[in-house]
């Protein structure tokens, strides 16, 4: 996938550039329909669709106080990119005068730097620019203006409500990670890199792999039944996500250990992708460790159970 840092460099795109612009933390149901019209623009017109987002989020820069925790990483979002077909990426680094660029100016400096710019895809209720002065009106008269398309998105609906990542982070917060997954449009999953731990769980007689979750939203600590994608396979097993109170000390980042049943390997290093399928019981701490492999043992038939169902 083609990697973008800078407006500028969007003149290296074979034009036209079909631009679907938003912040997309965890690319859910909504982002994909205004990613699917630029890709669809640019098939139509033989170009480029380019997904344009913004680092860091701009609430951090304009109310850092209201700054919302991630769905998603910067790599589980370019895997979920990936996996759309979408061919290019444009991570726009976002600052206090980028804030500050007039609606018209932005638009502008896209037209300037596209060779040409085919068509602009947001979400219908998009506001940008200075004061966040810009809206789909105004972008549609520079897109006469500066003849390129426009597409304002309409919301996408589950259950009555707006799909949006608030939404979904409120959902996962508290647990509801089917709800979540109906608007993300997939099974909820942890993304992240696969640490090297104390190996007590291999003591145990349950090796796991100890991913550091890209994520800043999390479900409740507990024990679920998962599946992990391995080598483009998913794989069947369990996972305890938290703190390990039962071995560790307090303030321990919170880690997603992953037993795989039946299977056997070295992980560590490697991205590891984790599907939460059910959950199976809260993190609790035990008396010690005899007391825990007990009740891992039960745990593991427990989940083998819930992902055979």
């Amino acid at each position: 996938m083609l990697k973008l840092r800078s407006i500028q460099e969007l003149s290296l795109v074979p034009g036209p550039v079909a631009l679907a612009i938003g912040v997309f933390d965890g690319v859910h149901l909504g982002h994909q329909e205004v990613i699917r019209a630029a890709q669809e623009h640019a098939a139509q017109h033989q170009g480029q669709a380019i997904v344009m987002s913004f680092d860091p989020h701009p609430l951090s820069v304009l109310r850092p106080e209201a700054q919302p925790k991630r769905l998603c990483g910067d790599r589980q979002r370019a895997r979920l990119l990936a996996a759309m077909g979408v061919s290019g990426t444009l991570m726009c680094p976002f600052t206090r005068e980028v804030a500050e660029t007039s609606a018209e100016d932005f638009v502008n400096s896209l037209v300037q730097a596209c060779r040409p710019l085919g068509c602009i895809s947001v979400g219908y209720t998009w506001s940008f620019g200075r004061n966040r002065s810009g809206n789909i009106h105004s972008l549609m008269d520079l897109g006469q203006r500066h003849d390129f398309a426009v597409y304002g998105v309409p919301p996408i609906r589950r259950d009555g409500q707006v799909v949006s990542s608030t939404l979904i982070r409120d959902a996962v917060a508290v647990g509801d990670l089917g709800r979540a997954s109906d608007m993300l449009g997939r099974t909820y999953s942890l993304l992240g890199v696969v640490m090297e731990g104390r190996k007590l769980a291999r003591q145990l007689g349950f090796p796991t792999a100890n991913v550091q979750p890209e994520a800043e939203v999390l479900p409740p600590y507990g024990v679920y039944a998962v599946e992990a994608c391995v080598d483009g396979e998913w794989l069947p097993g369990i996972a305890n996500l938290g703190v390990r109170p039962t071995v560790e000390q307090e303030g321990v980042r919170p880690s997603l250990e992953v037993n795989l049943f039946d299977w056997s390997g070295d992980l560590y290093g490697q991205d590891l992708e984790v599907r939460l399928k059910a959950f199976v019981r809260p993190e609790q701490k035990f008396a010690g460790v005899e007391a825990l492999r007990l009740q891992i043992a039960q745990d593991v038939e427990q989940a083998r159970l819930l992902l055979s169902a």
